[in-house]
Parts: C-alpha cells; sequence; structure tokens
C-alpha cells in the first residue's frame, strides 16, 4: 500500500494531467456529435478487433471437435450415397437387387507405411468399434485398403501400396473390369491388370471400384490412367493409374462394412443349398 501511495505522489502531476484531460475529452465527445460518432466507431472497431481475435482462438482451439463434426456428418452422406439403388448396378449379383447395405465408421490413421514391399496403415479402431477383419477401408479422395486383422482398439490395413493386395476394379465409362495391383515402386501409381485389348480406353480415363467383391461398394473413386501397355500374350492391357489418394499423407479415413456379407457368402460357398 506504502509503494502505491509513494508512486502517486512521485507522479502526481503527470497523474492529474491524465485526470484533466480525460474529463475534458469526455466533454469534448458528449458536446460535440461528430466527435462522438467517431468514437464510437473507433470503440466498436477496436473492440470488434478484440472480439474476432478472441473468437479465431477459440475455434483454433476446438478445431479437433470441429473436424471429428465434419467426419461424423460426411459420414453419414456417404452411407446414403453409397447405400442408393442406382450406385449398385452391375454388382457382384443381380442389379435388380437393391437391399445390399453398406455402414461406414470414422477412423484416423496413426500409422501409415508407403516405401516397403508389402505397406501397412494403424487406424484407433478395433473390435469395440465393431471392426473386422476384410471390411474396406477409403478415405475422402478414394480407395486405401482392406481391414487385416483387429485388437480391440486397434486396425491393421493392407494398404493398396501393397505387393499382396488383390482389388476388383473397372474403367468407369465401359465397365471393363480387372484386378487392381502394385508393381512395388512408386507410392502414387498403382496397376490394373486383365483388362481385354477390346475395351476402349485413353489417358486420363477415370478407375473405380467394379462392387464385384463383398467388401467395396461400386463407384468408390481409385484414380485416372497415366498410362498403359499390351501384356506379353498382347491380349490384355496392363493400366498404370495414378490415385487420387496421396497415400503418403492420410490421416481420417472411412471404414467400410457391409452389412449383408454373410448372408452374400453363405450363398456363394453353398449354391446349391
Amino acid at each position: 500500500m506504502q509503494q502505491i501511495i509513494n508512486f502517486i505522489i512521485r507522479n502526481r502531476g503527470f497523474l492529474l494531467y491524465l485526470l484533466l484531460f480525460s474529463i475534458a475529452f469526455g466533454f469534448t465527445i458528449q458536446s460535440h456529435s461528430y466527435h462522438k460518432s467517431k468514437f464510437i466507431n473507433s470503440a466498436n472497431f477496436l473492440s470488434g478487433g478484440i472480439y474476432n481475435s478472441v473468437n479465431n482462438v477459440n475455434e483454433y482451439i476446438h478445431l479437433r471437435t470441429q473436424n471429428e463434426l465434419l467426419q461424423e456428418e460426411n459420414n453419414q452422406l456417404r452411407s446414403v450415397l453409397y447405400n442408393r439403388p442406382d450406385s449398385l448396378q452391375n454388382t457382384f449379383i443381380d442389379s435388380s437387387y437393391s437391399g445390399i447395405s453398406y455402414k461406414f465408421s470414422p477412423a484416423i490413421v496413426i500409422k501409415n507405411s508407403y516405401s516397403l514391399s508389402n505397406n501397412m496403415l494403424l487406424l484407433n479402431r478395433g473390435k469395440r468399434d465393431s471392426i473386422q477383419q476384410d471390411f474396406g477401408v477409403i478415405s475422402s479422395k478414394g480407395i486405401v485398403g482392406i481391414i487385416d486383422n483387429t485388437s480391440k482398439k486397434y486396425a491393421t490395413v493392407i494398404s493398396i501400396l501393397n505387393t499382396t493386395s488383390r482389388i476388383s476394379a473397372q474403367l468407369k465409362k465401359s465397365n471393363h473390369f480387372g484386378s487392381l495391383i502394385w508393381n512395388g515402386k512408386s507410392p502414387h501409381i498403382v496397376q490394373l491388370t486383365e483388362i481385354q485389348k477390346i475395351a476402349p480406353i485413353k489417358k486420363g480415363d477415370t478407375i473405380v471400384t467394379s462392387g464385384r467383391s463383398a467388401i467395396f461398394p461400386k463407384n468408390i473413386p481409385v484414380g485416372t490412367i497415366e498410362s498403359y501397355n499390351l501384356d506379353a500374350s498382347e491380349n490384355y492391357y496392363t493400366i498404370h493409374v495414378r490415385l487420387f489418394n496421396d497415400m503418403t499423407s492420410l490421416e481420417h479415413v472411412y471404414v467400410i462394412e457391409n452389412k449383408d456379407v454373410e448372408e452374400i457368402n453363405m450363398l456363394l460357398n453353398n449354391p446349391h443349398e
């Protein structure tokens, strides 16, 4: 308290000046409408800037929560999109059937390899989230891989950048389909094999999933044709596909569950029962 008193005594001239200046400034603003409006506008500008800065900080702090909400919303939209009857035409069962249902669950990639021959990913979802082996995995841009194994809280994924991976894919414009594989070279390029020579293809054409398996719905994006060549027998094309996904920087993904897979597999494995 004594220090405060000493400060006031030492600076009494300056403090008196500030007091009188503030009083005079207040009277000037109150008695002149022009000065009053300018002061109010300046105050609003200053307070608005402060509130905007505070709001930006709050938005940054809650950014992860907002991302999770957006991912969940995208998840719901994908469930609607890939459960539409017209997205299931020419699948592995009769196209008149529209009862296949897919469930999409958001997940985050916590580990990702892309420079090995047999690359894998690790997700933060597992058995407690109803994730099982052979579920498909995609991102907002396209196909990622297939669930290989699960624990209580985590799941491993066989990446499409894995030399053991085999996924059915097709030309979007003609429905000619083949096997999507990886030759172990570029993390941006995969190969679509067994495409018949009669298929009309050109550079830039889009490749999508074919729907001819119980894992992925039809028409999930894969990439575009970078180049192509005939195999040794000159009967089939090997197409080099530039992926829509950047497999070197994955974070948010979606796990796909075909809710009818058990019934479909039972029917395919026991066709005469």
